[in-house]
C-alpha cells in the first residue's frame, strides 16, 4: 500500500461552483518533492491539510474532517473503462491517489501512517457535488457515482508530517467495529436505514455531518443505536 501522487490545487474560476469569487481548487495536480500536511483546522475556516492545495468552497470542503481526500488508483481505472477516457492522478480532486488499499473497506476510524511522520485517520467517503459533475462532464454523475459507491476516503490529521510520491502507507490502528467507508457512504444516500449502525463507530471518530443524522435518523425512527465499541 503506497502513495503514487500526492496532489494539490490552485483557484480556477469557473461558472458552476457555489464558492465565494466562483473558484474551485478541484483541479489537482501531482506534486514534486516533499508536501507538508497539517491541521487546517475546523470546517468554515480551514481548508486543505495539503500545502499548496486550495479549498475555495469552505462551507462544503476543507476542515478537520475532510482536511485530506484520498482516491483509489483502482477505482480511476475502473472508470476509466467505464467512461471511455483518460483519467490522471488528482482528475477527481483527490489529495492521495493511493495503490494497493481497498478504501471503500477502510473502517471508520482506521488510522494510517503515511511515510515516517504523518498520522492520518479515516472520517468518511466523498458525497458528491454538483461542481465534481460539472467538473467531469459527465451526464447524470452525482446519481452515477453514489450508485456505484465508490466514494474514497476523507482524512483528518492525527499527526503532521511531510510525505512525497512513493511512501508507503501503514495501517496502524483497526477499530473493533464493522462500520466501512462504504457502509457509511451507503447510510449516507442510498440506505438511510444504516444510519443507526454508522454509530457504532464512534461520536470522536464519525464525520459529524454523518453523526448528526444517524442521531436525527434515530430520534425520528425510533431505531435503537449500537453502543460503541
Amino acid at each position: 500500500m503506497k502513495v503514487l501522487t500526492v496532489n494539490a490545487g490552485r483557484p480556477k474560476t469557473v461558472d458552476y461552483t457555489d464558492a465565494a469569487g466562483g473558484a474551485t481548487g478541484i483541479d489537482k495536480r501531482p506534486v514534486e518533492g516533499a508536501v507538508r500536511v497539517t491541521e487546517p483546522g475546523p470546517k468554515g475556516e480551514g481548508g486543505s491539510g495539503v500545502a499548496g492545495d486550495t479549498v475555495c468552497d469552505l462551507r462544503h470542503h476543507g476542515g478537520t474532517h475532510q482536511a485530506v481526500y484520498a482516491y483509489a488508483r483502482e477505482d480511476l481505472d475502473y472508470w476509466e473503462r467505464e467512461l471511455g477516457r483518460l483519467l490522471s492522478n488528482g482528475t477527481f480532486g483527490e489529495n492521495l491517489t493511493t495503490i494497493g488499499i481497498d478504501l471503500g473497506a477502510a473502517r471508520i476510524g482506521e488510522r494510517w501512517r503515511v511515510g515516517s511522520e504523518l498520522v492520518l485517520q479515516v472520517t468518511s467517503g466523498r458525497i458528491p457535488c454538483r461542481t465534481f459533475a460539472s467538473w467531469l462532464g459527465e451526464r447524470g454523475w452525482v446519481r452515477r457515482f453514489t450508485q456505484n459507491g465508490r466514494p474514497g476516503a476523507y482524512l483528518m490529521v492525527i499527526e503532521p508530517g511531510e510525505i512525497s510520491a512513493g511512501d508507503e502507507i501503514q495501517l496502524v490502528h483497526r477499530p473493533d467495529h464493522d462500520v466501512t467507508v462504504d457502509m457509511s457512504f451507503r447510510a449516507a444516500t442510498t440506505d438511510r436505514s444504516l444510519l443507526p449502525g454508522v454509530l457504532a463507530a464512534g461520536e470522536d471518530a464519525l464525520h459529524p455531518r454523518q453523526l448528526r443524522q444517524a442521531r436525527e435518523y434515530v430520534a425520528q425512527h425510533g431505531a435503537s443505536a449500537p453502543h460503541s465499541a
